[in-house]
């Protein structure tokens, strides 16, 4: 008899522990996927590399950047870092964008150009659109951010 009600016990015990669990589990979802209020979100915060010379990825780059900020708004943060090839972006002489870039940093994209990128290829800084900045190195700059929790994202190929 002891043992019939020992293990009704432990049965009683172990159901009521498994509904529980079961419910925070259930309560934990509902919340998860409820309509997010973007009000009390941190900002986003996006690096994005560019080292190409391809406008059809200069081109895919404005794509992004037009749907990022069509879905998140003033809720995220971008930087473009362009180095190597991809300075010509930037480059008054050479890009195809700087309408977009231009349109693009008035909603608070910041562009910008690698030094480095600029000495080596003896380009000089007002050769790049009005809109752009630089930073001492491209690569640097990507890392501190990374460092500061900033997503990266590659552009092109």
């Amino acid at each position: 008899m002891k043992k019939i009600l020992f293990t009704a016990i432990i049965l009683i015990t172990t159901i009521g522990a498994f509904a529980q669990h079961k419910k925070n589990t259930v309560a934990a979802q509902e919340g998860c996927c409820s309509k997010i209020n973007t009000e009390s979100i941190e900002k986003h915060h996006i690096i994005m590399q560019l080292s190409s010379n391809d406008t059809l990825v200069w081109k895919g780059l404005m794509n992004n950047l037009k749907h990022l900020k069509a879905g998140w708004g003033d809720s995220v943060q971008i930087e473009v870092v362009s180095h190597g090839p991809g300075i010509e972006m930037l480059m008054t002489a050479k890009t195809t964008q700087q309408k977009k870039i231009a349109a693009f940093k008035a909603m608070g994209i910041v562009f910008v150009g690698c030094e480095n990128t600029l000495k080596e290829r003896n380009i000089p800084r007002d050769a790049l659109i009005p809109e752009a900045g630089t930073v001492p190195t491209g690569v640097g700059e990507i890392v501190l951010k990374q460092e500061q929790g900033w997503s990266y994202i590659k552009v092109g190929f």
